[in-house]
């Protein structure tokens, strides 16, 4: 009922704008549109709320399927649309301007159109069966009543004993394989396996239903409800970590922002899919992270089929104390296996903005904030271990094929769009024009001691020497540094120029650039 509401509310909303746009395009002043067309307008919305009712325009049911939605505004629409010409054209009122009436009703079914495409995408993307759909369980259950049933009369999956060993109960990975396919089936297994002790499956959005499970601590859960559709991540993660015991091990999945973008663009035919991904990216990713917005968003979604990219999931896990294991793409899911390592970090204040603070080793080792335009997804810089043990280093000393940054982060550190905000920390006196590149801890304990001890008795720099001496290694980056820092210790400001100059010159005519 709530969300019928909203629509209705919203609705409105979207009639009031599309008049008031064309009473602003209408050649004459709104001190005159606005009062002649006040009490007019107030009948027509009248009009427009009773024959969307009797319609059932507002039905939620009919959310679900896109073509239902957009033939019941037609229909809607067009019955306004006749009421209204047999008013004015059989009734005389010719004092009204054609172009504001139906202007109005025009530009009000192009913002419907879009509002619709908006809710169908969250809706469809949550895959709920309908608007009463609640968090359930898998359980074991007679052959005839395998079923997802709901959690008040589910009985949890826990330790069954079978031979002597801890396995899932047959009948309910005949189950998961029916529900989801053979893949996912035995990537389970591979983890799920017989020697690990208690074990938990589960299908469910709500962190007070994994709280809520009967034993203290498991072995292994299970999830197999998207993590895109769980309104706190990092209070569901954290849950889960207090369930689980030292290194245990949790299984879920999610669909990642590229996924979702592959199977709108399917979805549609063009250029409608690239409108709707537009649209769906607006909605699901810059709206939940954007204050105020962020309200507008859960309010109407519940927090379901938020847009997620593989790193932010994936630094989530991480920061609330889990190491992936493994991550595999079955169909249109990314499924990630974490172990528990740790007690979740609780980040205070995560931040989504453009403007990023990176913590890195400065002069005497302090660790101080570097500020850089935003290039990496969010919790990326969780993810530093991990990336190195995938992918290592590649030329130039950054990590090769690094999925945490964007497509537009790598635009900008193609041009040091995202070095420009470091000129603070050059105000601040924090870091000078020349120098060594500011480190984040992984990567100074990459460096040899020897480097190291002459780093932290300089202030680290906007230009490093890399871009004088372009080296291709590690090890002949750190020669590079070393060299440059004996030099510096001996004729700081003719070291400073010399070095300022030769790395302009192979960024203009080399075109040196960072990666």
């Amino acid at each position: 009922m709530r969300r019928r509401i909203l629509f209705i509310i919203l609705d409105l909303i979207l009639v009031l704008l599309a008049f008031l746009l064309m009473a602003w395009i209408k050649p004459a002043t709104r001190a005159t549109v606005l009062p002649f067309y006040f009490e007019s307008f107030l009948v027509f919305l009248a009009f427009w709320l009773v024959t969307s009712l009797v319609t059932g325009k507002y039905s939620f049911k009919t959310q679900y399927k896109l073509k239902g939605s957009l033939v019941s505004i037609l229909i809607s629409n067009a019955t306004v649309t006749a009421i209204v010409t047999t008013l004015i054209y059989f009734y005389s009122l010719f004092g009204y301007s054609r172009l504001i009436v139906f202007g109005t009703i025009i530009l009000a079914t192009v913002f419907e159109v879009i509002m619709v495409l908006i809710s169908n995408s969250i809706l469809r993307a949550t895959n709920i069966d309908s608007p009463d759909s609640i968090d359930r369980l898998l359980i074991e259950g007679n052959k005839r009543d395998l079923s997802i049933v709901p959690l008040h009369v589910a009985e949890t999956v826990e330790k069954h004993q079978y031979n002597g060993h801890h396995e899932m109960p047959l009948q309910l990975m005949e189950l998961i394989k029916s529900e989801y396919g053979e893949e996912v089936y035995q990537f389970i297994l591979q983890f799920a396996t017989p020697d690990i002790g208690l074990k938990n499956v589960v299908s469910t959005s709500s962190r007070f239903n994994i709280l809520a499970l009967s034993q203290s601590k498991y072995d292994c859960l299970i999830n197999l409800q998207r993590v895109n559709d769980i309104q706190h991540v990092n209070k569901f993660f954290e849950a889960v970590n207090k369930k689980l015991k030292d290194d245990g091990i949790f299984i879920g999945k999610v669909e990642t922002s590229m996924q979702r973008k592959i199977r709108i663009l399917k979805k549609y035919i063009t250029p409608l899919n690239y409108s709707v991904y537009s649209i769906d990216f607006v909605f699901k990713r810059i709206f939940p992270k954007v204050p105020g917005l962020k309200k507008v968003y859960f309010g109407v979604t519940k927090g379901r089929s938020r847009l997620l990219s593989r790193a932010e999931t994936l630094g989530r896990l991480y920061s609330c104390g889990f190491a992936i294991v493994d991550e595999q793409q079955i169909g249109n899911q990314l499924y990630f296996v974490a172990r528990k390592i740790k007690e979740p970090l609780f980040p205070e204040n995560p931040t989504y903005g453009p403007l990023v603070k990176l913590r890195r080793v400065g002069k005497d080792g302090r660790v101080f904030g570097v500020y850089k335009m935003r290039t990496m997804h969010p919790y990326s810089e969780y993810l530093q271990d991990y990336v190195y043990e995938k992918n290592n280093l590649q030329e130039g000393g950054k990590f090769k094929d690094d999925f945490r940054i964007s497509t537009l982060g790598k635009i900008m550190r193609k041009v040091w769009l995202d070095e420009v905000p470091m000129f603070i920390n050059v105000l601040k006196g924090e870091m000078k024009i020349v120098g060594v590149r500011p480190l984040s801890r992984h990567y100074f304990e990459l460096y040899s001691d020897e480097l190291k001890e002459k780093r932290v008795k300089h202030k680290p720099g906007l230009i490093p020497p890399f871009y004088a001496d372009m080296p291709k290694t590690l090890p002949e980056i750190i020669e590079s540094e070393l060299r440059y820092l004996n030099e510096y210790e001996k004729h700081p400001l003719r070291t400073d120029l010399k070095y300022f100059f030769k790395a302009w010159e192979n960024i203009i005519f080399k075109k040196a650039r960072s990666n």
